[in-house]
């Protein structure tokens, strides 16, 4: 017999597998760097990047729910299969899988090898030998947990979360009580600008992008436990956002102030993760670099495991000739191969392709919740979906170095933004369409 209901512990389970899945590389490297060149305008700043870090993951999950999953349903079938397509490569195999990896060798593996410059040559490349091991180790153990997908609740959701828990919460009251130093003045785009550099730079967290899937992946474990009714995966999956998205921003709020207090601590470093490691080193040593290590390496590994599992569940359903556990040995070792390119260089790479997909992402969230008002909601999805790709291929190419300035009398080109006005335009302009009644109803004596 089925159960049409999850207990109280299933449901809490359920919020912190999502939580978890959320809680990977780029949430614990960008809000410090963040804070630190926000400094003394670290509120607006932190309220950006918990907009697009934590609200718009949030309303994209509600967005899968009120969907039942089928998010892209009203875009032609080759369009939807083409975008979630690209989606799950940018957030599984090419850019935030592999990222998993390298945060987990950098922050923590790395500092406790000293010298590991050693490598080994194959053909033209040159792969750090440390981090060749640790990053295929790594993935070796992500695909032994997402190869039994019916165990992520009770794997991820009730043995990993908690004890992540536990040790993020014991920095951020550290983090609170031993402030690095006074609040900093702000510098770089942050200076003029906190409000929408913090908002881009939560797109980097790529979590609006996991959203999206990872909501898929939710409904598809609560049909596994027995809960079939929309209505109630649906509230169900709302439940776990809301838990996920609190947890989320305890998180990013306290790295923030670690990134805004961090002083000398942030002086010559490229990353928010050596700013995190220098803090922790200092206030707890030897014992606070091991609490760190096992912080990073929780959270990325279970992130890891939530987008193989959930990659391979798309590309199942969508190749079903290759099975589930196929796409999840071939995506691991994918993954770790991608990973020893190196941190900075993936994360330059992966810019421009974010700037481009992320307006079009949070365009189809907006449209989701507002397709019962479009007098035409065929035609407002596939209007305003272009519309928002066609400016953030704008804001990708001047982020790739393109010369764009053209296109520079554009409202909040500067600012990496170009698509947010005209796209929001375009949901004005399908808001007030309207739809003639006898037009309707010929149409409809035609198809009978």
């Amino acid at each position: 017999m089925q159960k049409n209901q999850l207990s109280l512990a299933d449901t809490l389970g359920l919020g912190f597998m999502t939580f978890a899945f959320f809680l990977g590389a780029g949430n614990l490297i960008f809000p410090p760097l963040a804070g630190f060149l926000a400094g003394d305008n670290m509120t607006f700043a932190m309220f950006g990047f918990l907009s697009t870090a934590v609200g718009l993951p949030l309303l994209a999950l509600i967005a899968v729910a009120k969907a039942n999953g089928k998010i892209m349903a009203l875009l032609p079938a080759g369009i939807a299969t083409l975008f979630a397509v690209t989606i799950f490569i940018i957030i599984g195999p090419a850019f935030a899988a592999p990222r998993t990896g390298l945060v987990a060798f950098e922050v923590g593996l790395k500092p406790f090898l000293g010298d590991s410059s050693a490598t080994v040559q194959l053909a033209d490349l040159s792969f750090n030998l440390a981090q060749l091991y640790y990053t295929f180790s790594f993935f070796a153990i992500s695909m032994i947990f997402a190869l039994f997908p019916g165990k992520l609740l009770d794997n991820v959701g009730k043995v990993l979360t908690p004890i992540l828990l536990l040790l993020l919460v014991g920095l951020a009251i550290s983090v609170i009580i031993l402030p690095g130093s006074n609040v900093q003045p702000a510098s770089g785009d942050y200076v003029l600008h906190p409000l929408t550099t913090g908002i881009l730079e939560g797109y980097n967290t790529m979590d609006a992008l996991a959203s999206l899937i990872f909501g898929i992946l939710i409904i598809d474990i609560l049909r596994k436990k027995g809960i079939e009714s929309p209505r109630a995966q649906t509230q169900y999956l709302v439940r776990a956002a809301i838990i996920a998205a609190i947890g989320l921003a305890f998180v990013y709020i306290s790295l923030f102030y670690l990134g805004a207090t961090a002083g000398d601590l942030a002086l010559n470093v490229t990353n928010g993760g050596q700013i995190l490691t220098n803090y922790v080193v200092r206030e707890f040593g030897s014992f606070g670099l091991v609490l760190l290590s096992s912080v990073v390496t929780l959270a990325c590994l279970t992130t890891a495991v939530g987008l193989l599992s959930a990659c391979s569940e798309f590309f199942n359903e969508t190749f079903p000739v290759i099975s589930y556990r196929i796409f999840v040995i071939g995506l691991s070792l994918i993954c770790a191969l991608v990973a020893n390119v190196g941190l900075s260089q993936l994360i330059s790479i992966s810019v421009p392709v974010l700037m481009m997909i992320y307006p079009v992402a949070i365009a189809l969230v907006l449209v989701t919740f507002l397709t019962s008002r479009f007098a035409r909601p065929i035609f407002a999805h596939r209007f305003i979906l272009s519309v928002a790709l066609l400016f953030g291929v704008i804001d990708a190419l001047k982020e790739a170095g393109v010369n764009v300035s053209i296109f520079d009398f554009m409202p909040l080109q500067h600012q990496g933004m170009a698509w947010l006005l005209p796209t929001l335009g375009a949901i004005c302009i399908c808001l007030f369409i309207k739809v003639d009644k006898n037009q309707v109803e010929n149409m409809a004596e035609s198809l009978n």
